[in-house]
């Protein structure tokens, strides 16, 4: 069930280095996405006076690195959490080629590592179909990169199970028992139970020190990334903005109605599927001026996002 582009990705690293953690690909992969996206900001604010536009992208690049539960990810660098690394790396990539030099082959190519990192980020699919056909470029070298990673996955699940699709989570010794899936791997009355964690979840207070401890079930997403409340300014009338809320509500379909909802965690792992959108919403809904709420923010994203990380990772105060 573990998906295999991560893997693909190590193989070099292993040649080269036989000793080669996975954690420290866990590292780069993290780390290269916050880089893109400094990257990115600079050329969508390019045409501001060149110390706003820098200054917006040092706030969207530290936002990236520090300021949301992927540092957590990148940090500890687990197989599945390496998983949703990878797709957010190849997502953020895929969104960069698309909106800085636009060759349709290499944005069909990074969705497909996406895709081979989290199968469901296939569904993001119609915002690179629009800007394809946007800028009137060719279709056929799109899927051209697309193509080879679906049959590819195909091939690989044929050759693991017998069958095109991924049913290696279905072959888990009594998972179908376990009581988060009564109703089997996907079912809408799941929905509530994410909705819960993203919207209404706290820290644990306990009269033992060091008193607030982030619960493995997970936080709420305002809470540990309330910069990202900046996005509701985002100006909608903006195809760009249209087509990030879009690829993240298609996104979001299949990981509301799982019957987890990413435990063991710290904040809302799921949405780090989306991630990449939801950065490139808050490029455009940062004013052209940033101004003491936006780095207050900002601040108190990377504060609750390092209480994550030195609480689980180097002291193991969590519950």
């Amino acid at each position: 069930a573990y998906p295999p582009m991560p893997a693909i990705i190590a193989i070099p690293f292993v040649l080269v280095l036989r000793n080669f953690e996975q954690q420290w690909l866990a590292h780069l992969l993290g780390a290269g996405t916050a880089v893109i996206i400094y990257k990115l900001t600079l050329l969508i604010t390019k045409n501001l006076p060149a110390q706003a536009g820098k200054k917006i992208a040092v706030w969207m690049g530290l936002l990236t690195a520090f300021g949301n539960v992927l540092w957590f990810l990148a940090a500890t660098g687990s197989s599945w959490y390496l998983g949703q690394v990878s797709a957010a790396f190849f997502l953020t990539l895929a969104i960069y080629e698309t909106l800085t030099k636009k060759r349709p082959l290499l944005m069909g190519i990074f969705l497909g590592a996406a895709y081979l990192s989290r199968v469901h980020t296939i569904l993001s699919l119609p915002f690179f179909l629009y800007f394809v056909f946007k800028k009137r470029q060719r279709l056929s070298h799109f899927f051209a990169g697309l193509t080879p990673f679906l049959i590819f996955n195909a091939l690989y699940n044929f050759a693991r199970f017998g069958v095109l699709w991924d049913k290696g989570y279905m072959l888990i010794s009594g998972v179908l028992n376990e009581p988060w899936y009564q109703l089997g791997l996907i079912h809408p009355s799941y929905i509530e139970r994410h909705l819960r964690i993203i919207f209404t979840a706290l820290p644990v207070l306990k009269d033992t020190f060091p008193y607030i401890f982030p619960p493995w079930s997970g936080l709420a997403i305002w809470l540990t990334t309330p910069a990202f409340l900046l996005a509701l300014k985002a100006p909608f009338k903006k195809p760009v903005v249209r087509m990030s809320f879009l690829a993240i509500a298609l996104i979001a379909v299949p990981i509301l109605m799982h019957g987890t909802y990413g435990f063991a965690q710290f904040g809302y792992r799921f949405a780090v599927d989306v991630y990449p959108f939801l950065f490139l919403i808050l490029i455009y809904a940062l004013p052209k001026k940033l101004g003491k709420i936006h780095w207050l923010l900002l601040f108190l994203s990377i504060l609750v996002n390092a209480w994550g990380v030195v609480w689980i990772n180097k002291f193991g105060w969590v519950v």
